[in-house]
């Protein structure tokens, strides 16, 4: 007879994404340090930054965010009740309708694209005439991967309803391999030397990136057919909209597609008013917001997605008292881990910034104070992953909606006083504080759906706890290591603050096991 795993199988997915995520984190970190050595602070990457916003809100609104979430519960539902040719056959006439709307709305996107990049309201209007030029035609160029991804996040999504998450999961790591081959190959004017080698270049600048965007497209993608050939995908044609389950996974669309827009619309008030501020805001908050992704990434994206199907699985069972006890687990690990975490890096994270892009003294602080500004919103952006998700596995995808508009007029609310204020820092503040107000808002209403109310007090306090501990070694660290390598500093003195809080932290990290 087998041993039975000691790890939940919540669990094993989570360590499985944890360890794809971590590794995309490093290659996207080392893709985003060879870029910003390559174009600095500069006007022209502000540019290629802020192009992103418009294809990254279409496809968030298609297949991204707005489909995938609401898609998987109900393919859950098709596997369980219809077996898996029939989730399969809901998949092909969601992907062709998604398919067909992402290339309708690229064409208004592009035709369209130079007064929405001009408009007082829209997305660079703080930026000068020849900028704005170059973001209208780097914008355009992005809409060619926006269509891919249009197929690749659905397959993704599929993927994962069928408890399979492996190439799911490397496809972002092949993503960025793209964006490194556009980065060192396409862009630069003078080949890269790495020993006695001398790579090729291609001179091509910041349109490197874009057409490395759109080689990372096609990559993740690709890595991910073989797993629909293993689940025996077969592809339909139509679209199915007189069946009960493509509507029903429209009805939840509908909702969450107001919520990704909500979502999406953030990014483009943030690099609206950073387009007002010195040269380089607009790239100092993408990268903050990159760097802040990594920690909020591997904890609160990694656990919430790794919980979505099973949280839809027992869903449909009506097992409630498994669903309550599967979401309090989550809720009391993100507590107490996301404390301990933001504080250590806040304390520590500056020389290695200084190390790895390399900016000037006023640029470093620049970057530092945005990150730090981010990272006080890890709590609230990891409960965030799991709350939405809890209400999607219940087929619910209006309180998400009232949940994202409440956010949103937070957001532009508090920002356009904090940026006049702190820069922009004030703008990655603004962040925290309206996605922590989020936090709140929905747990307080889950909890009313519940079979009883979440219990986390124990969990916080020794969150509260561990930040603390760890906090006062990292800053003892940095203190007395203060003329060492700054390398050296800065990892000694992280890790002696995470050895200081692990021990506070055994219940909950025993918990991660039983997700």
């Amino acid at each position: 007879m087998d041993k039975p795993s000691k790890f939940s199988r919540v669990s094993r997915i989570t360590l499985l994404l944890v360890v794809f995520f971590a590794l995309d984190k490093v290659v996207a970190f080392i893709r985003q340090v060879i870029i910003a050595r390559q174009f600095g602070l500069s006007a022209e990457l502000d540019s290629f930054n802020v192009a992103n916003n418009l294809p990254d809100l279409l496809f968030a609104l298609i297949s991204g965010g707005a489909l995938a979430m609401a898609f998987i519960p109900v393919l859950a539902e098709e596997i369980t009740k219809g077996g898996r040719q029939a989730a399969w056959n809901l998949f092909s006439k969601i992907a062709n309708l998604a398919f067909l709307v992402t290339a309708g709305l690229a064409m208004i996107i592009a035709l369209f694209a130079d007064p929405m990049v001009r408009w007082e309201l829209g997305i660079a209007p703080g930026f000068e005439t020849a900028q704005q030029d170059l973001v209208v035609n780097l914008m355009r160029l992005n809409l060619i991967a926006t269509l891919i991804f249009s197929i690749s996040g659905l397959v993704m999504a599929g993927l994962q309803a069928n408890q399979h998450f492996l190439l799911p999961a490397m496809a972002p790591l092949l993503y960025n391999f793209g964006q490194i081959f556009g980065a060192l190959i396409l862009s630069p004017q003078e080949g890269y030397r790495l020993g006695g080698l001398i790579l090729p270049s291609f001179g091509l600048g910041v349109h490197g990136l874009v057409y490395g965007v759109i080689i990372g497209a096609f990559l993740h993608l690709g890595i991910q057919l073989p797993g629909l050939i293993r689940y025996q995908f077969r592809w339909n044609s139509g679209l199915g909209l007189n069946t009960e389950p493509v509507r029903k996974v429209l009805r939840l669309m509908g909702p969450r597609l107001l919520t990704m827009m909500f979502i999406q619309l953030i990014f483009i008030v943030r690099d609206n008013l950073a387009s007002r501020l010195e040269e380089g805001a607009v790239t100092a908050l993408t990268y903050g917001w990159m760097i802040f992704q990594v920690p909020e990434t591997l904890i609160g994206t990694t656990i919430g997605t790794a919980l979505l199907p099973t949280l839809s699985e027992q869903f449909a069972r009506q097992d409630r008292e498994e669903f309550f006890a599967s979401i309090q687990r989550a809720v009391r690990v993100l507590i107490a881990i996301t404390l301990p975490v933001a504080v250590i890096l806040s304390f520590g994270l500056r020389p290695l910034l200084m190390l790895a892009f390399d900016f000037d003294p006023a640029g470093t602080d620049l970057l530092t104070w945005v990150t730090r500004a981010y990272l006080a919103g890890l709590l609230g952006q990891s409960l965030v992953e799991v709350a939405v998700r809890s209400f999607y596995a219940r087929q619910n995808a209006l309180i998400p909606l009232l949940g994202a508009g409440f956010t949103f007029v937070v957001y532009v609310l508090v920002s356009s006083q904090l940026y006049r204020v702190f820069g922009a820092a004030g703008i990655s503040l603004t962040d925290s504080i309206a996605f922590t107000a989020e936090a709140v808002l929905l747990l307080l209403i889950l909890n009313r759906r519940l079979v009883r109310s979440l219990q986390w007090g124990g969990s916080l306090l020794r969150g509260l706890m561990a930040a603390a501990a760890g906090g006062a070694m990292v800053w003892l660290g940095m203190t007395l290591m203060a003329d060492w390598n700054p390398l050296l500093q800065s990892l000694l003195s992280l890790a002696g603050g995470g050895l200081a809080a692990i021990p506070i932290l055994m219940p909950e990290l025993r918990l991660l096991l039983k997700l």
